[in-house]
């Protein structure tokens, strides 16, 4: 059999136009060959491609100063950019559908119709509500201690004195410093509180740990615990025994008036301070019977629990990606804000407030993260059991930051002075900043294969640029807190694969731990904001110098006298605050005490308690507020001054 002709070169059929009735006779007559321009347009009237190398031989080209291999590696980077033609697009096809669409399926036959769907939500929601408020008022007022009354619900940091001179000269802003009683309730968990500044016990000066000063005699562990003042009075109750670190719990502190040397010891996992000299408030704690307390154990993870189920039934029963994000968010968010990661307050109502004033701007963060991270990722999303383990449970791991975490990473702020200070934050970081950059190289990977590479390139380089002008400018720093993490990575998950329902919900979770907790923090911050030795607040003089003091000690050791400088008046000083046992003993002005002359002043000072060494720290003044303390300089027990280290910090007021 005869195979049929085919025109191998051209691989398809010839079009030849058929004549037709507006065809003139000249034109059917006309034998002359038509040739079509074909280097102007293709067949279907699209323009032909010029070859590269027409292109840039041509003498219109504007980059011939661009060596050849530069734009070869522009033209391949640029092609790369652009990624696959055409782009992939991202859906997650579920494991095992039938069975992760069947909640779906139930709701279709069982509620068909979208206004009973929106009654069971509404009803849903009030039943969380009622649950969980109810239970958190219970919870909070159910205590009950016979013979003291209803106790205060405290935070970890709490204690009964304030830092530098907060507590006035003689300390007389605190009184009383004996014969009174506190009846208090701790929450869990208090044993993770850590100082963020130096604080100065004596001349010890203490930072990225709890705050503990005394306990029992070392000689007689079953003797009366006594602690100082400034100690956290949860720490100290859970150091005593009388409350536990997992469930917090009830107690009394009695105070005791002045005590003298202070022993430390260990104890329920907190290792206490001492102190060789005086202070004048101190405290212990009352010994109760199982019968005279009332106090319900922490209910946190009760609540916990019920927040977690209705958020699990809602996923695995809705589509709605507007449903699913804002139910979360702000539920999580009244999690947070009154159960899990409370701001520092007792008071009710001054937490509500608190909350409240976080919360109306979150929502408006939370819309915009909504509208161009979510929802592209959570439309049309049918893997009920896949997106509620992913993005749901990882979200409640970041929302449960401090309990996740916070206690695995001795990172508490990402500042560089933080980050060189604390143990163990330097390898900290190259394992985060590692786990980021592996994170970021997925993410890209998927980014450029659905062709979105060129519009996130333009964001996050706008983001980059912003970054580094606020890294870049005198006299602050630079911190990134979570919030400005979620902000800046969220955008980087908005598609729908299984990695992205990860990172989105973990981003989610840290955003809203970290608002609801700590506020909308400024991203950048002055160094006496954060601690930092020397650094100004608003370049004022405040904090960044104290007295530069000598002194010189009595024949029998039993005085000592003070001398320094004239006053820095041009700088807004007038006055001097001395601190003696952390305690602010003498403060003078030029108006009153201290008569300034052109050599200095000098005042006279006698030991107060005969065999204990005193610590000393200066200030400047500039009327009721005092300057950063500066050095501890040492008068100890045999009379000896020793004047302050050069390289000791100087404690905040």
């Amino acid at each position: 059999m005869t195979p049929e002709y085919r025109d191998d070169e051209s691989g398809s059929t010839r079009n030849i136009s058929s004549l037709t009735d507006q065809d003139t006779d000249l034109e059917s007559r006309d034998h002359t060959l038509h040739i079509r321009n074909a280097s102007d347009t293709t067949d279907n009237g699209l323009p032909i491609p010029i070859p590269i190398w027409m292109r840039e031989s041509a003498r219109s080209f504007r980059y011939q100063w661009v060596p050849l291999p530069l734009r070869k590696a522009g033209r391949a980077t640029a092609e790369w950019i652009k990624g696959p033609k055409p782009a992939r697009e991202l859906r997650i096809k579920p494991f095992y559908p039938q069975i992760q669409e069947a909640p779906l399926r139930w709701m279709d036959r069982y509620m068909p119709k979208q206004r009973h769907r929106i009654c069971l939500l509404i009803a849903s929601y009030a039943v969380w509500l009622l649950i969980w408020s109810l239970m958190l008022k219970h919870n909070s007022a159910s205590a009950y201690i016979e013979g003291y009354g209803k106790p205060s619900n405290i935070w970890c940091g709490a204690s009964f004195w304030n830092n530098g001179n907060g507590c006035g000269l003689n300390g007389n802003r605190c009184r009383p410093f004996s014969s009174a009683h506190l009846a208090f309730r701790c929450p869990s968990n208090c044993r993770a509180v850590q100082l963020l500044e130096p604080h100065l016990v004596g001349n010890q000066s203490v930072v990225y740990r709890g705050l503990v000063v005394g306990g029992p005699n070392s000689n007689d562990p079953d003797s009366m615990p006594v602690y100082r003042g400034d100690s956290f009075i949860c720490q100290a109750a859970i150091h005593a025994g009388v409350i536990a670190n997992g469930n917090g719990g009830c107690g009394v502190a009695t105070l005791t008036g002045t005590h003298h040397n202070f022993q430390p010891s260990n104890a329920n996992g907190i290792q206490s301070i001492g102190f060789p000299a005086s202070f004048p408030r101190t405290y212990t704690f009352q010994t109760l019977s199982n019968a005279q307390s009332s106090c319900p154990t922490d209910s946190r993870w009760p609540l916990f629990a019920i927040t977690a189920t209705f958020l699990l039934l809602l996923w695995l029963l809705t589509t709605s990606p507007a449903t699913l994000f804002f139910s979360t968010f702000f539920i999580l968010s009244l999690h947070v804000g009154f159960v899990s990661d409370p701001p520092n307050t007792s008071n009710f109502r001054e937490l509500l407030s608190i909350l409240a004033s976080r919360l109306l701007p979150a929502s408006f963060v939370a819309w915009i993260l909504y509208r161009y991270c979510a929802r592209p990722t959570l439309t049309n999303l049918t893997a009920q059991i896949e997106k509620t383990v992913l993005y749901l449970g990882f979200c409640l791991i970041g929302a449960l930051n401090n309990y996740t975490f916070a206690p695995l990473i001795p990172i508490q702020r990402l500042t560089p002075h933080d980050i060189k200070a604390q143990p163990g934050a330097p390898l900290a970081l190259a394992v985060i900043v590692t786990s980021i950059l592996a994170i970021v190289i997925t993410q890209i990977h998927y980014i450029r294969i659905s062709g979105q590479m060129p519009r996130y390139l333009k964001l996050y380089i706008t983001l980059l640029a912003g970054l580094l002008i606020l890294l870049l400018l005198p006299g602050m720093r630079l911190r990134i807190h979570h919030y400005i993490l979620a902000l800046l990575f969220m955008p980087g998950t908005a598609m729908q694969t299984r990695p992205a329902l990860i990172y989105q919900g973990l981003l989610l979770g840290l955003f809203v731990n970290g608002v609801m907790r700590w506020g909308f923090d400024s991203i950048i911050q002055t160094p006496a904001a954060l601690g930092e030795r020397g650094g100004g607040q608003g370049g004022s003089w405040w904090g960044a110098t104290s007295p530069n003091v000598s002194a010189i000690v009595g024949e029998r050791g039993e005085n000592i006298s003070f001398s320094w400088g004239g006053l820095p008046r041009d700088k807004g000083v007038d006055g001097v605050s001395i601190l003696v046992d952390d305690v602010e003993r003498w403060r003078g002005y030029v108006d009153a005490e201290l008569n300034e002359r052109e050599e200095g002043i000098t005042l006279q000072r006698r030991r107060e308690s005969a065999g204990e060494p005193e610590f000393y720290r200066f200030a400047w003044m500039n009327g009721n507020a005092a300057g950063r303390y500066g050095g501890v300089g040492i008068w100890d027990q045999n009379g000896i001054w020793i004047p302050p280290r050069s390289w000791e910090l100087g404690a905040k007021r």
